[in-house]
């Protein structure tokens, strides 16, 4: 048999904000239109000024949309911000950072849900709206709360995240709603009908972002039952987090700040769930650890600065799916 095209493969991808949606747009731009679904974590999403905000939904939304802010690294490109500054000047919660742009996203959101639309119904719509062509699925219609344990109490995600800057020491985290949510339905049909060719963990938090997805009732399971190798791509690179607080995190949870210690975690909380490990250039001399927790290391180039290292890092995935 003749092994199929990589543009020919279909995709599960898991994500969950800014290093997963880098990936998921480089898998974007590699297979055919529509042949990627991303199951993004929601375990961020919270009620701000009586908004549904959903960050990792946006900013895969924003990233395979094309609209966001490289810049910055979040939201919109050639963002406003008239309405935070007049909510400052009105005495409101300016914590949350609220551009004009970003702001039409989470109105529309919150009306359609108030309309009796689910996540899972909305999200297809602004996707749609955007001109994307891959399925961003929500991980659960039903609503998962991240709390982050830590030194100075229990918080939400968003308020230790944003508003206190990831400053207090984490001792661990839960996921407020989890044991009775249900995992994306669709998602779930196409695992059990054997419907993908790869599945790619995307470079993400793995306690707050990755997580919350594999913690959802029968979701670990049916990734074991799909029939198909799991790749995971390390979102430690060299001892460091190339976005947001991994690293910090693992430091304070007692953890080896290392490529392996995210392997050991994975290999811990989801046995035999990683196949392919993929680890920079930098960490290479990592491989013989992975291959003793069952894993074959992959060794590539996994800062995505541009658009073609983003494309290169995902065909080179995908070439492990190949025959």
């Amino acid at each position: 048999m003749t092994a199929r095209a990589v543009s020919e493969l279909r995709v599960l991808s898991l994500s969950g904000g800014v290093g997963g949606a880098k990936l998921a747009r480089g898998l974007s731009a590699v297979v055919e239109p529509g042949k990627q679904h991303v199951l993004v974590n929601t375990g961020d999403d919270f009620e701000h000024l009586g908004l549904t905000i959903c960050p990792d939904i946006d900013t895969l939304l924003y990233t395979l949309g094309g609209v966001s802010d490289t810049q910055r690294g979040w939201g919109r490109a050639s963002e406003s911000w008239q309405m935070l500054e007049t909510l400052g000047e009105l005495g409101g919660d300016t914590w949350f950072q609220l551009g004009d742009r970003d702001l039409a996203t989470h109105l529309l959101r919150s009306a359609r849900l108030a309309a009796g639309s689910d996540l899972l119904q909305v999200t297809d719509e602004l996707a749609s709206a955007l001109g994307i062509p891959d399925r961003i699925h929500p991980m659960s219609a039903d609503t998962v709360a991240t709390t982050v344990h830590a030194s100075e109490g229990d918080l939400p995600f968003q308020h230790y995240f944003v508003r206190e800057q990831c400053r207090p020491e984490v001792n661990g985290f839960s996921f407020r709603g989890i044991d009775r949510a249900t995992p994306n339905p669709e998602v779930m049909a196409m695992l059990a009908a054997r419907s993908f060719d790869a599945i790619v963990v995307c470079p993400s938090n793995p306690f707050v972002s990755i997580d919350p997805i594999l913690r959802l009732p029968g979701l670990y399971q049916a990734l074991l039952d799909s029939g198909v190798p799991v790749t995971l791509v390390s979102p430690i690179v060299a001892g460091l987090a190339i976005k947001g607080p991994a690293a910090k995190m693992m430091s304070e949870l007692g953890m080896p700040v290392t490529a392996l210690g995210v392997a050991q975690h994975y290999h811990k909380s989801y046995p035999g769930l990683v196949k392919y490990f993929v680890l920079d250039d930098s960490d290479a001399t990592l491989a013989p650890e992975m291959a003793r927790l069952g894993m074959e290391a992959v060794v590539l180039p996994t800062v995505m600065r541009t658009d073609d290292d983003k494309r290169a890092l995902a065909a080179g995935i995908l070439e492990l799916y190949r025959d």
